[in-house]
């Protein structure tokens, strides 16, 4: 039994021969991305990342695939970074030793191992140790970053010292990082910051020794690069503007101090760049001088560049942009269209019946935010949210406190006539007694019910352009339409009814807010 478990020599070498090709073929690296499946004897391989399957070639081909490698086969879109990187590096070192073979073949006339069907998988082989070094050695440090993934991306496979840190030492961390900004004061939602992630990457990478910047290189060397990062990226965004043509908006407004300022920006499909910011404080905003303002910024982005200027809609500027728009017939002038729907629900919010109506809201809202055991007791209520209350120039807010206090009806009925109200020292006072009236009158709330429903479409088309999600100028010829038409809806087509809102919106609409370059947009 013992002799006849014994090969002979000459089968127990072909055997080992034949299994060392075969553990030297697996070692490749493709195949830690690649499954192989057997049909009628004949292999095929897929790909883990992305599923496509290939039949006939060999692991080589299916390298060619992840490193993304076009030729008799398509490259691999699902890989990630840092395995495509090590194909493409893996390739590389095998097309170097096949040339460097050659070479040392032709100097000694020698025929190399590799003729030899035995060893034909071997060249396959990547080379883990000082070829992939050197070549990495070679490359610079800031383009590495493009081909490795991060390893705090999601889905990313943590790292090796990462898994065995363990959730201690990752409190500790965290920790670190929450007592700064605790002592520091910063908000919470500064972790929102595109920017925040990154750092942490990058001290990461560093590795252990970091130091953070100090006051001086944060108030003066780094202060001065990051300026000259963002003035590449106007450069770069410069370049798109030749291409795409671009629109130039002048935001005016007055700061804690009373200074009227008046920022500009540049919009084209890549964003929005903010180029300079204007004391006018001692300018005389006069048309000819807001349009000698406008005429340096457009001489500085480029006049072909432009197509439109977008301004605020009071009579100087007005004025300048006519004066603009003659002297440059490529540059079309329209007054900022959040600025006119504001107006709008400036207007409306004016006529008597919805004055009087936004009145008795607010006297409801003074009252229950002027008594902490009123708001306590509301704030026990399921799903309570706290009253929106109007802003003194935001005129879209009295038709959003509106819809505010009719979603909260029902809690504020439940407040004025449950036991804890009726027994307690509010119930006998004059004024609360009036805000209760109010409070329990449906005519009231019946009211506030179709003022919401009419002023709903606006305040939707208010959101859209007064959005940076995408661009809205073609929504806004289709927008006016659609609220003109939802309101008559609204009344059922009752001239009597509609024609009020209507005509204020109309008459904004057909002198001032009209443009052509809103038609064409739509």
């Amino acid at each position: 039994m013992e002799s006849a478990s014994v090969p002979s020599n000459e089968h127990a070498s072909t055997g080992s021969n034949a299994n060392s090709s075969s553990v030297r073929a697996k070692c490749d690296p493709a195949w830690d991305h690649v499954t192989e499946e057997l049909k009628d004897r004949k292999s095929s391989y897929r790909c883990i990342h992305c599923g496509k399957s290939y039949k006939g070639g060999d692991i080589n081909r299916m390298k060619r695939h992840l490193a993304g490698i076009k030729g008799d086969v398509v490259a691999c879109m699902g890989v990630p970074y840092d395995v495509r990187f090590q194909m493409v590096e893996n390739l590389k070192g095998i097309s170097k030793s096949k040339e460097q073979t050659k070479k040392d073949q032709e100097a000694s006339n020698y025929s190399p191992l590799e003729d030899s069907p035995e060893f034909e998988d071997v060249q396959e082989i990547t080379p883990r140790g000082r070829g992939l070094r050197s070549n990495l050695g070679k490359r610079k440090v800031g383009n590495i970053d493009n081909y490795f993934a991060p390893r705090t991306t999601p889905g990313a496979q943590p790292s090796i010292k990462s898994v065995l840190a363990g959730k201690e030492k990752k409190w500790r961390v965290d920790m670190s990082v929450a007592r700064w900004m605790y002592d520091a004061c910063i908000p919470i939602n500064a972790v929102n910051s595109s920017y925040y992630q990154p750092m942490f990457n990058a001290v990461a990478s560093y590795g252990p020794g970091y130091r953070g910047p100090n006051y001086h290189a944060l108030r003066v060397p780094l202060l001065r690069d990051a300026k000259r990062e963002v003035q590449l990226i106007v450069d770069s965004h410069r370049s798109y503007w030749a291409d795409t043509s671009c629109t130039i908006m002048a935001d005016g407004w007055t700061d804690t101090r009373h200074r009227t300022l008046i920022n500009f920006l540049v919009y084209c499909p890549k964003g929005i760049i903010f180029i300079r910011s204007v004391d006018a404080s001692d300018l005389v905003k006069d048309a000819i001088n807001l349009s000698n303002l406008f005429d340096e910024i457009i001489s500085w982005v480029g006049p072909a560049n432009i197509v439109h200027l977008v301004t605020d809609n009071a009579a100087n500027y007005m004025a300048a942009g006519k004066i603009v728009c003659g002297k440059y017939r490529n540059i079309s002038w329209s007054p900022c269209a959040a600025h006119c729907l504001n107006l709008i629900f400036k207007e409306i919010g004016k006529m008597d019946h919805i004055a009087k109506l936004a009145k008795r809201a607010s006297k409801i809202t003074v009252f229950i935010y002027n008594h902490v055991a009123l708001q306590a007791w509301l704030r026990t209520r399921k799903n309570w949210t706290e009253i929106v209350r109007p802003g003194p120039t935001r005129f879209a807010t009295t038709f959003i406190a509106l819809r505010s206090l009719k979603e909260h009806k029902h809690d504020l009925q439940a407040l004025v006539t449950s036991k804890f109200y009726v027994e307690s020292r509010y119930a006998k006072d004059k004024k609360a007694k009036a805000v209760v009236k109010i409070i329990i009158d449906n005519q009231f709330w019946n009211d506030c019910h179709v003022i919401v429903h009419i002023m709903s479409p606006l305040i939707r088309l208010l959101r859209i352009v007064d959005s940076d999600e995408k661009p809205a100028m073609g929504y806004v010829y289709d927008g006016m339409y659609r609220v003109i038409d939802g309101i008559k809806k609204i009344f059922k087509d009752k001239k009597r009814l509609w024609e009020p809102y209507v005509n204020i919106i109309k008459d904004r609409w057909d002198n001032q807010f009209y443009r052509d370059i809103h038609a064409t947009a739509y």
